[in-house]
């Protein structure tokens, strides 16, 4: 059976799509479209206190480095999201994205400084000019807030969501959620 490419929709400040974007690529059976939006703009801003005992021991168990918080919470992710948008743009979304979260939730830096989104980007060899550059162009304003729109419709109401043909699996548990509905509908694996 064929199946449609599902999409991961995220946004760079929640550490719970941190969490997200370090285990789909291993675990959803079909490699999804990473697709950033903004949080707040769907109804899923990101929280003063976002559980994190639990956040640091879910990562201590997915055996990733050790979660050191920004000292600014929550970030304004804004500017690192749209940073991600370019990224895709040309090709580097999902070097870019892991990059930015593992700046922000494993080198404890702020999505907010300019610093912390040239570093992802020269991490997966964006040149800190093109990528400034790439941040101010309206269009890449307008694919961000078409992606976000795009998420909304499709009926995210949290991060991470990953849609799956019509259907959208939201929170915590969407990368198991959408992987099991993926295994039932069959295809490569």
């Amino acid at each position: 059976m064929d199946q449609a490419q599902p999409v991961f929709y995220y946004d760079l400040g929640s550490p719970h799509c941190y969490i997200a974007a370090e285990t789909i690529m291993a675990t959803l059976p079909i490699v999804p479209e990473w697709e950033p939006v903004l949080g707040p703009d769907i109804g899923a801003a990101t929280a003063p206190d976002p559980g994190r005992r639990r956040i640091e021991r879910h990562i201590a168990e997915l055996g990733l480095q050790p979660v050191r918080w920004p000292r600014k919470w929550p970030p304004d992710s804004t500017r690192a999201t749209l940073a991600a948008t370019y990224a895709k743009r040309i090709g580097r979304a999902v070097a870019f994205s892991l990059a930015a979260f593992r700046q922000a939730f494993a080198g404890g830096r702020d999505l907010g400084e300019e610093d912390t989104i040239l570093i992802a980007g020269a991490a997966c060899e964006i040149h800190p000019t093109a990528l400034r550059k790439g941040i101010e162009l309206a269009s890449t304003a307008s694919a961000l807030h078409a992606a976000t729109h795009r998420a909304r419709k499709a009926g995210a109401t949290a991060l991470p969501a990953i849609q799956v043909g019509d259907r959208v699996y939201a929170g915590a548990e969407a990368v198991r959620e959408a992987t099991e509905a993926l295994d039932r509908a069959g295809g490569p694996r």
